[in-house]
Formats: C-alpha cells, structure tokens, sequence
C-alpha cells in the first residue's frame, strides 16, 4: 500500500515523480533513437520509390520506338490513314481502297414482342445450332439453349454472351425487323457452294424458322480490297493492314490512289529524351537534396511528454527540422549520385556513329551543387537543328545504340549503366532499410530498432522496480513518522495528565 505523506506533510506523489523523471531520461534517449532509426528508414525507402518510378522510364527509354518515331501524312485523311514504326521507311506510299471490309448480316421482317414466351409461336423447350467458319474457312458449329419460359430477349442474351461465336442479334421494335450480324468484318467463307459462299449458316430448324431468318439473303461479309503503289492487289478480313512497318487504316472507298507522306518523327523524340532528361533531374535533386541539408543536432526527436506541452503546429515545424539532414553523409546516397554522373562522362564502344553523351548535344551542368543534372544543349546549327534534333534525324539507331547497347564493360549503354548504379543502389538500400513487406529481423535499422525495443522493454522494467522501491522508501518513512507522532501524542497526553 502507498501512503503519500499523510503524517509528514511531504508532497510524496510530485518528489517522486521529478524523481523517476531523472531516472527516464536514458529511456527518452532509447526512444528518440528509435524514432530516428525509423525516420531514416522511411528515407531510404522513399528514394527506393523514387528510382522504382523513375525505372519505368528507362525501359521505354531502351525501345527503338523512341528514337524512330514516324508520322504519315495522307492526301485523303477521310478514306486511309497511317502509322509507321520504327522500322517504316520514309517515303511515299500510294494506297487505292476499292472495298471496305464489313460484317455479315441476315435481317427478317417480324413483328412479334420480344418479351413473349417463344412457346406462344412454336419454338419449343430444345437445343439449337448454326454455324460460322474460322479462319481457315472450315464450318464450326455453335450451340445455344431454348429453356422453358424464355423470351426472345433471353435468348438474344445468351448468344450474344458467348465470344466465340463471332455473332450477335438484335430486334428492332420501330421496323419489326429481327437482325443477325457477324462481330467482325470479312470474308472467311472460301468456298462459295458451301452455304453460297455466306458467313452465317442457319440450319432449318424451329428456332430460325419461326423467326422468319431461315431463306434471307445475307449481305456484307467482305473483304476490304485496295491497291498498293499502284500495281499489287491486296486483301485484308478487316479495315487495317500492315505492310512493311506501315499500318494502315481505311475508312471509306478512296477517290483514286491516295498518296500517304511517311517521315521521321524528330520532334517525338526529341520530347521524349528531354521529358527523361526532366525526370532523371528531378531524381538527381531528390538524392542530392539530402546531402544539401541542413542537420539540427539540437532538434531530437519529441518525446510524448514534450508533444503534450506543444501545439500542433509548434510540432510540425520541430519535426521539420528534425528530419532535417537525416541521410546527410550517408554513403549509399554519395555512392550513388557519383556512379550516376560519371556513367555519363565514359565512351560507349559500338558499332554506332557515336560514343559519348556529348555528341548528342546533352552534358552535365557544370555547377558541381546541382550534382550532376543533365541539360541538352538548345545552339542551332547552319540548318537550324541542334545537336540532339541533327543526330535523330541522321541516324537515329546509333542514338538508340549509345543508349541501350546490350555489351559490358566499355561496350555497355549508357541507360544500362544507369540503370546497373540504381539497382547497385536499390540493394544498398534494402539492406539497410529492407522493403515493405521485411520483418525487422531482415535489414540494419530494423535490427537496431529491434535491438533498441529489446533495450526499452528492459528498461521499463527496471523503472518500474525503481518506483516501488522509492515507494516503499517513502512509505516507509512514513509509516515511521507516524509511529513517532503518535509516541509524542502519548507522552504528550501521560505528561498533562501528572
């Protein structure tokens, strides 16, 4: 039982709290430490995150898609467009569209409501088929259901739902007309005494029958058919076609040949590697803005009694210069910043025209605080181009070589290189910092946290035993004086009473 200075007049509970106060002090430590730990740990982390996104990049970066961007012009915009890719040779191309490929489709006149009971019309309770032809022009059979009660809605449902029968239907109430169409335009039916060459084979059954569709003639089902550079005839089952690194796109018949301009796309890329050089920047900024900042050694870690007496704001800006220079010195991140930047400087040997990052026009800034950002050099040359628009409109597969050219060592990319010091980094920081998903047990500063939490657990122990001691000093002190108390009360009464 704790007596709290009943007899003494001691304000017991306030003493020994300032006492276990001074006793807390090293557990403070322990505790600001932690949070320490975990803040860096949040750091690290953070600047993994930033490298994940900023890998995206890189990989679009190595794809010959950038480099040799093409864009095609065309005298009939309405009738055929194009794209190019890399591989498209600039030039002109002559496209003369003749047909356009379409759909099959058989249409009945009916007038029935499509929410009645197909029972009320003869289509009785059954399992019904028709057929299509694939890609081979071979007849594939398609099955469907009639169950009891069903509608004709119902049933439109269910051939719709199933994807591979290439077919889809339809009822029209404003024209009483029931339709039954291919999902896809041409012509697959090779053999025109089989089925008279349709796409859409309906068998004579109670099903198609009743609803009139046995006996329509089915129209469409085509082939899109066109010229090309005014002599090779040429089919395709639908209203796209790729040839030579070109697709194009019809739209309607043309009015004679169009002609469609391909050309390389400078501008594209050009866009493309500044918007990298943008994000490899803001990267660059993110690591070395860690080093740049300021440390405040006088700005630990609040501890909870310290937040108690704070207002919020009083603690935004305490813990902003806490945070300050936590990974300031740290050598993963020095590490990094200077593989980074020197990756840059080295020749790449290749097969290509050219061998350093310079010759494309694009350096590091020569300002060592900005810690090795790149800038692309924008002073026109006699034509009017720089050095970055010249070389991707001269060769752009050698600028995609000095970026991604798979060899090692002298042989090797510059955006494999890049992207050797990120990962080289990534690892550093996992093993200090772990993932998402790491236990404490699995990285440095989760082994130090764990440590310190071992260390914490232990100490509060003993505090609790210093406060039980200080209470049982206290109470019995206590209990002493009021033992004299009453003594000197006894004597006092036996002596007044002589």
């Amino acid at each position: 039982m704790r007596i709290g200075g009943l007899a003494s007049g001691i304000d017991t509970d306030n003493i020994i709290k300032e006492l276990m106060a001074a006793e807390r002090m090293p557990l403070d430590k322990m505790e600001q430490n932690k949070t320490k730990y975990e803040w860096q740990r949040d750091a690290f982390r953070d600047i993994n995150t930033k490298i994940a996104e900023f890998d995206k990049l890189i990989l679009d970066m190595k794809m010959s898609k950038t480099y040799e961007t093409k864009k095609v012009s065309s005298s009939q915009e309405s009738a055929v467009t194009a794209t190019g890719s890399g591989s498209a040779m600039n030039g002109t191309y002559n496209i003369e569209v003749t047909q356009m490929a379409s759909s099959a489709m058989r249409v009945a006149n009916l007038e029935i409501d499509p929410t009645m009971k197909l029972s009320e019309i003869g289509i009785g309770t059954a399992t019904y088929s028709f057929s299509t032809y694939d890609k081979d022009g071979q007849s594939v059979t398609h099955e469907f259901e009639v169950k009891e009660d069903d509608t004709l809605n119902d049933v439109m449902k269910r051939i719709n739902a199933d994807k591979t029968n290439n077919v889809r239907m339809f009822y029209d109430e404003q024209s009483n007309q029931l339709v039954m169409e291919t999902t896809r335009t041409g012509d697959f039916n090779k053999n025109n005494n089989e089925n008279n060459g349709g796409e859409i084979k309906l068998e004579n059954n109670a099903f198609f029958s009743a609803l009139n569709l046995v006996g329509t003639v089915e129209i469409g089902g085509e082939n899109a058919k066109f010229k090309y550079n005014n002599g090779v005839e040429l089919e395709s089952t639908n209203n796209n076609y790729t040839l030579n690194g070109i697709t194009f796109e019809f739209k309607s018949v043309t009015n004679g040949a169009a002609s469609l301009n391909v050309t390389s796309d400078t501008g594209a890329a050009v866009k493309k590697i500044t918007e990298f050089v943008e994000k490899y920047n803001e990267l660059v900024d993110a690591l070395n803005g860690t080093q740049t900042e300021t440390k405040y050694r006088d700005y630990p870690p609040l501890t909870d009694e310290q937040r108690e007496e704070m207002s919020e704001k009083e603690i935004e800006l305490w813990e902003e210069k806490a945070k300050s220079g936590l990974l300031k010195g740290e050598s993963i991140v020095t590490t990094a910043l200077f593989d980074m930047r020197s990756g840059w400087y080295e020749k790449v040997e290749n097969d290509g025209a050219f061998s350093f990052l310079s010759e494309l026009g694009i350096t590091t800034t020569r300002d060592y605080l900005d810690g090795g950002k790149l800038e692309i050099d924008q002073t026109l040359n006699k034509d009017g181009k720089t050095k970055l628009e010249a070389a991707l409109e001269s060769d752009p597969a050698s600028v995609q070589k000095l970026f991604s050219n798979s060899g090692e060592g002298t042989s090797r990319g510059l955006l494999n290189r890049l992207e050797d010091a990120l990962d080289q980094t990534v690892s550093k920081i996992e093993e200090r910092a772990g993932k998402g998903t790491s236990t404490l047990e699995n990285y440095t500063l989760g082994k130090r946290m764990k440590s310190l939490d071992e260390q914490i657990a232990a100490f509060e122990d003993r505090l609790t035993r210093i406060e039980d001691r200080y209470w049982r000093q206290f109470t019995a002190m206590e209990q002493a004086i009021s033992m004299m108390n009453n003594q000197s009360a006894m004597l006092m009464s036996f002596g007044g009473g002589m």
